[in-house]
């Protein structure tokens, strides 16, 4: 078993040793501060079919915290849009906010694990900053974390990874990234 006091996830360990001083030389900072790192990384599952059936969201939030590691919060709906026959504080989905180890825990698997196992995979788009050194991408199948059971997943649901950074511009933030092997198309 793992001692938890001495245990450091594999990509914080990387940061640490060679992410940081790489950050530094390339961007020429003069204080150590000022090098970006990972904040937060957010994980959002929408659930359409909520609408029909209750129960669909807690499903996804059961499968959201097996990917996460840690508890899914069930979103519930602001207001009552009878277009999309919603009513106001009807669950619509899930979210999970990872922070310090087990955001790195993530990272590590959707980089390694993950992202390797979609279909037809070819990078993730280098494009999806926001201007503030925040990196949003969405995955179609949840199903290829290997924490879910293939065999007992009703529905294949899509999910959003937001990966919050402290970075001032996107390229820092797509540097940063890149050193943590992320596959970026362009």
């Amino acid at each position: 078993m793992l001692d938890q006091a001495t245990y450091t996830p594999r990509l914080k360990a990387e940061y640490l040793a060679k992410v940081r001083g790489a950050m530094k030389e390339e961007f020429a900072y003069k204080n150590d501060m000022q090098i970006p790192r990972l904040e937060k990384i957010v994980l959002n599952m929408g659930v359409g079919e909520a609408v029909k059936d209750t129960k669909k969201v807690k499903q996804a939030a059961e499968e959201l915290s097996l990917i996460a590691g840690q508890k899914a919060v069930i979103t519930h709906a602001k207001k009552s849009i009878a277009g999309f026959r919603v009513r106001e504080l009807m669950p619509l989905g899930c979210k999970v906010t990872l922070r310090s180890d087990k955001m790195y825990e993530f990272l590590d698997r959707l980089i390694n694990v993950a992202l390797p196992r979609v279909r037809d995979f070819r990078g993730v788009k280098g494009s999806s900053f926001d201007g503030r050194g925040n990196y949003a991408m969405g995955l179609k199948e949840h199903i290829v974390f290997p924490e879910i059971n293939f065999d007992k997943v009703d529905e294949i649901l899509g999910m959003d990874i937001i990966i919050c950074t402290n970075a001032k511009t996107d390229a820092e933030a797509k540097a940063l990234l890149k050193h943590f092997n992320m596959p970026f198309t362009s």
